[in-house]
Order: C-alpha cells, then structure tokens, then sequence
C-alpha cells in the first residue's frame, strides 16, 4: 500500500509544509531534513533530521530506509542521492536534473540546446571580469549558485556598481524590455503524462527582486498564453522530469516569450494552486511520485496571492491584522510561523485572494495590502 512508502523531503521550509498538508490527505508518513531545528516542516512531518541537506554524508544517513525523496529547495548534495538511487531509493528530480538548475549558467546552456529563447547571458568568475563588460552596461548580474527569493541577483547599471557586484562565478545578462513576468508550472510523470497549470502573471519588488505578488492567470492573449504553455512543456519533457517544474518567463514589449530560471520542485508561483485549482501543485507533486494519475489543474476561480514579508508595522501588531485579514470575505492566509530573529524582508506567509473575477480580487488585494503594511 502507497501509505505504507516511506518518503523524505530535502529541505523543511515552508514549501515542505505545504506539501505535507496535502500529503495527510493521502495517509502518508513524510520525513523532512534541514539543518534548522525550527524550520517551519519540523513540526508537521513524521520525523524530522536536524542536518544538511549539502553533506553528503548527511543525505546518505538520511535516505537510508526511504523509498523516495524529493526536494522543496535546489541546494542538495546531488552525489549523495546518486548514490542513494543506486540503492534502490527513488529520487524526483533526479540528481541530474537538480545538478543543472543548480548553476544558472549550465541551466542556460541546457535551455538553448533544447531551441528555447532565453536571455542573452555569459559566464563571468568574480568581480574583476565585470570590467571587461563596462560598455555594455547596464547588464543584469546573478550568483551562478544558491541565489533564492532575489538573493543573488543585481543590476549594473554603471562602472560604479562593479565596486559592490558579486566577486564569485556569476551569471551576466542582457537586460530584458520586460512587459510582464509569468510562471507556468508542469508536472509530468513516469509514464510521460504532461499537465500545465495556466500561466500566472508575477510581480516583483524592483528594490530586492522578489515576488511581491501573483495574478492567475495572467491577462494574455490566447496565442501568447499557448506559446509559454508549449515551452514549458518542451523543457519539461527535454528534462524527463518526474515530478513538477516552474517555469519562470519574461514576456517583452515586442510580445516575445523569454525563459529566465526553472525551479523543479513547489514554487512561491503556485501558491494560489492551493485554493484556487482543482488539484494543488503540492498534490500534483504526490500524484506524480507516487505514481498516480495526475490531477486536474483547472483554476476554478480567478486568484491574487501576495507575499507577507517580515516588517516591523505587521510584527508589532500581528494579531489584530491577522483578525482584520480574517473578517474579508475570500481571503485565505497560510501562516508560516517562521522562527528566530526578524529579518526585514524574509518571506514569513502569504495570502491568497479568490473570488469571481480579476476586478474584485485586485479590489480586495488593495485592502490586505493596507492591512499588511
């Protein structure tokens, strides 16, 4: 029997979490390993390993038993869990797969052999090759590895921002005419079934890059919407993924579809899966796994989801927004109840709007967004 498996999470932030929830609802028993001993998925799995998800050593006493593992984050020793796989453990994404997200250089390389449009981009090692770059400033500059939630990512704008850039191998690019930014999320299984979830349309902080806010789906003309659907797909299947992958795309001014980073594993983009789709991407994530036969991934309802980041305005009086968020009509909060000090900015939950049509939930965003600010 199914519940019978033993599975482990890599990783035990709030994306675990969510998965977990959802894991209940098919009677399974989820272990969960991070080197923080609060992380949000520490309370709910049925055990907990307080290690790193970057040690080999680690990892192998981790997967020791386990049937399956999965990921909720990239930064996992890839060697460890090949060779878990030789021993008969079942890993999605496979090693392969997560080694190449890994490195957004590699990731590039990989995206333009399978023929998919991207950014423009070159590999740079530290800081003092940016000056070679001067004239072509301004350039978008990314950490090659372990950037997350817009850590990792800056604009040169001129000669003067070399002095603060990264000095460690990095990825340059071109900026993008970006008019919208969207997300599509596919899952595939071993038998090959594809389904995509509809694109959403994201919103980023341009001050620390990351996800402010989310629409699904996104306002795209059809033949657009089908064009960033058929990509990810593609990149889906060229991966042989089992499992689910995010996605993320520049659409231009001159309605060309970019593909800037994949993500293959639950992602801030499908949060509003959760309550506004037939199936969530966490359960979708399980189908897959498991081997069962992928659900429906139809948004039953239009959806806003926004980011709650950490600020001293809402931790002073948690209480009575959280009460104000409560009493509106359609508006869903998944606290995470991070642990440890305050940190401006940090990711600490979010709120997923849903109602009839787009007009009403941006309505309804405007008034969640006073409430948390």
């Amino acid at each position: 029997m199914r519940e019978n498996l033993k599975i482990g999470i890599l990783g035990g932030g709030q994306l675990g979490a969510m998965l977990i929830r959802h894991a209940i609802d098919f009677g399974l028993d989820i272990s969960v390993m991070d080197k923080n001993d609060a992380a949000p998925s520490s309370r709910y799995a049925s055990s907990f390993y307080c290690a790193d998800p970057l040690s080999f050593d680690d990892v192998i006493e981790f997967g020791k038993g386990l049937d399956i593992i999965t990921i909720e984050m990239e930064a996992v020793n890839t060697a460890a869990l090949r060779q878990l796989e030789k021993s008969g453990v079942k890993v999605f994404p496979t090693p392969d797969n997560i080694e190449l997200i890994q490195d957004k250089f590699t990731q590039k390389q990989f995206l333009i052999s399978q023929g998919i449009p991207v950014a423009p981009g070159e590999a740079v090692d530290g800081k003092a090759d940016l000056h070679n770059f001067e004239n072509r400033l301004p350039l978008c500059l990314k950490k090659r590895r372990n950037g997350y939630d817009g850590y990792g990512v800056m604009v040169l704008r001129s000669a003067a921002d070399i002095q603060t850039a990264f000095d460690e191998p990095s990825l340059l690019e071109e900026l993008v005419d970006i008019k919208q930014e969207i997300a599509v999320i596919v899952a595939r299984n071993e038998q090959g079934v594809v389904k995509s979830y509809a694109p959403a349309a994201m919103v980023f902080s341009e001050e620390k890059f990351i996800l402010d806010y989310q629409i699904a789906p996104a306002q795209l003309d059809g033949e657009l919407a089908g064009q960033a659907t058929a990509l990810a797909e593609k990149i889906a299947v060229a991966l042989g993924l089992v499992g689910i992958v995010a996605v993320e795309m520049f659409v231009t001014k001159d309605d060309r579809i970019l593909v800037n980073e994949l993500a293959p594993r639950p992602h801030n983009s499908g949060h509003h899966t959760i309550e506004a789709s037939v199936t969530s991407q966490y359960e979708q994530l399980l189908r897959a796994i498991l081997g069962l036969p992928l659900g429906d991934p139809t948004l039953r309802t239009p959806s806003f989801m926004l980011n709650i980041l950490d600020n001293a305005s809402f931790s002073n009086n948690k209480e009575e927004k959280i009460k104000e968020l409560l009493d509106l009509p359609g508006v869903h909060l998944h606290w995470y109840n991070k642990k440890g000090g305050q940190r401006p900015g940090r990711k600490i939950g979010h709120i997923t709007i849903t109602d009839s049509t787009i007009d009403k939930i941006v309505s309804k965003a405007e008034t969640v967004r006073k409430i948390i600010n």
